[in-house]
């Protein structure tokens, strides 16, 4: 057992450079999440915060220093479910149509493998995440009929359906309605108040107030605030409102939402890579 699993940390670095090929982006950081908390990584364009998420969930290299989850070193971590993930993309999209069923269904591929058939607990799983999105009538309707900030909802229960103890999330509340914003910060509220641990990347924490109580902005690669997200707007000169588009800060393509399509009748086809 490690010292994050003792101490009870969903998530530990130390002295931590992270970045693409062997350029750092992130660099020589040091920083604690505490299980159960919920966070906002704030930080104007370029400033590394999505580099740094994306290192967490080993999409960008850890060029230097530790970095665990769930006190697993990244990477390492054999029950991918454990940890959820929602990309900063507004819309979901792939090769093959599909509806919300089949591409919340993804989400539990975490916790039975590629090749695995839905059983009932599954089966339940998806319905109740499905639920907590707000969308159980849009269950068997493709994906492509919804609205962008449905589509959002069902990449967070997506996430959801694994049952994930730590829940990382870029730019969730970005390009959606203030109605979707408000369903989101609900549901997190109540993911929360469950013990989850949430790392929210946002340019904007204000619609996510009431559940994000720490913030750490990142500036130039280095954290330079960790504290209550109250006291963001005295430390930070932009008024605490950042630039939605970190293309800076993401070199690469990385995550594709190209996913292979789940049903309860045999096993996972393919649409496109991962």
């Amino acid at each position: 057992m490690t010292g994050s699993e003792v101490s009870g940390d969903a998530i530990r670095l130390r002295g931590a450079s992270i970045g693409y090929g062997d350029v750092p982006v992130v660099q020589r950081v040091d920083l604690t999440v505490r299980r159960g908390e919920a966070v906002a990584v704030l930080g104007s364009n370029g400033s590394g915060k999505t580099t740094l998420a994306r290192g967490l969930l080993g999409l960008a290299t850890v060029l230097g220093g530790d970095v665990e989850l769930l006190g697993t070193p990244v990477g390492r971590l054999r029950e991918r479910g454990r940890v959820g993930y929602v990309p900063q993309r507004h819309t979901v999209s792939g090769a093959v149509p599909a509806t919300v069923r089949e591409v919340v269904g993804v989400g539990r591929l975490a916790r039975l493998g590629l090749f695995r058939r839905l059983g009932a607990a599954d089966r339940a799983a998806v319905a109740a995440a499905v639920a907590a999105v707000g969308l159980s009538d849009r269950l068997n309707d493709p994906v492509g009929s919804l609205s962008g900030g449905q589509q959002r909802r069902v990449l967070v229960a997506r996430a959801l359906a694994a049952e994930p103890e730590l829940l990382i999330m870029d730019e969730p509340t970005a390009g959606v309605d203030a109605a979707s914003q408000e369903t989101l910060a609900a549901l997190l509220t109540e993911v929360s108040a469950a013990g989850t641990t949430l790392v929210v990347v946002t340019h904007e924490a204000g619609p996510l107030a009431g559940v994000l109580h720490r913030a750490i902005v990142v500036d130039h690669g280095r954290i330079s605030y960790d504290g209550p997200l109250a006291g963001v707007d005295a430390h930070d000169q932009t008024g605490g409102h950042h630039h939605a588009d970190d293309t800076e800060d993401r070199p690469g393509p990385g995550y594709r939402l190209d996913q292979p399509r789940v049903t309860a009748d045999g096993p996972s086809r393919r649409s496109g890579g991962q």
